[in-house]
């Protein structure tokens, strides 16, 4: 990697061969933050993420999935504060298009939105990007849909995606498992699967979180532990080959 040569004091500063290093650690934070990802499906989405709690922490609380509206939530791998700023900026948002247009916002225009939000730190002085990437999913008039936004302030629509640490090789496992035509419950314990092919800890599930929009209800909800070892047990039909 060439020395950055005070090229990242700023992230409104190129370096000589066009690169803007505030973005670029940005991106690396991201890398080392624990593994999300987002599954879509004809019978809904699921938002899934790897925690590692503590022995006397509170369970059945996720830190790094968040509800945006009835029919959207968020999952985030990164800089978690940086996501919470950005959630709250979400639901201001979504909550002001209820109030103007009197209907659901889009996930993609909460996506954009977000996005547009995350480049506004590329280019000021004083601020440094977003450390974090984040997953949008819901389902909205136009069916399901998945969009991924980064601290550049890039967004990408996508079936199944993975952000986080080793979510290159994640990413590969999705390709192979992969089918649009899947079940909301095989989406599950294929999102399980994928978590435990890197996780440090691959038995049980008190290392998961996850959360689910039904195309039927439209509706944000968190998935039980119960049904989390329910998923868990049906999730060895994707093994790593």
């Amino acid at each position: 990697m060439m020395a950055s040569r005070g090229y990242d004091m700023t992230p409104t500063m190129y370096s000589p061969d066009g690169r803007i290093y505030q973005v670029e650690y940005a991106m690396e934070t991201v890398k080392r933050g624990t593994l999300a990802l987002g599954i879509s499906t004809k019978e809904g989405v699921i938002m899934a993420v790897e925690e590692k709690p503590r022995a006397l922490q509170t369970k059945n609380i996720t830190q790094k999935i968040f509800q945006v509206d009835f029919h959207i939530g968020i999952a985030a791998a990164g800089y978690i504060p940086d996501a919470r700023v950005q959630v709250d900026g979400a639901r201001f948002f979504s909550q002001g298009n209820k109030m103007t247009y009197d209907e659901s916002v889009e996930v993609a225009t909460v996506a954009k939105h977000l996005a547009d939000q995350a480049h506004q730190f590329t280019q000021y002085g004083g601020v440094r990007p977003n450390g974090v990437a984040m997953i949008i999913a819901g389902v909205d008039q136009k069916g399901e849909s998945i969009y991924i936004t980064d601290p550049s302030g890039t967004y990408v629509q996508y079936s199944a995606i993975a952000i986080g640490s080793d979510s290159d090789e994640v990413n590969g496992f999705l390709e192979k498992y992969y089918s649009k035509d899947m079940s909301l419950d095989d989406a599950a314990s294929l999102a399980i699967a994928a978590i435990n092919l890197k996780a440090e800890e691959k038995e049980g599930v008190n290392h998961v979180k996850m959360a689910k929009i039904t195309t039927e209800s439209k509706v944000f909800e968190k998935v039980s532990e119960t049904d989390l070892q329910n998923y868990s047990q049906n999730s060895s039909k994707f093994s790593k080959e």
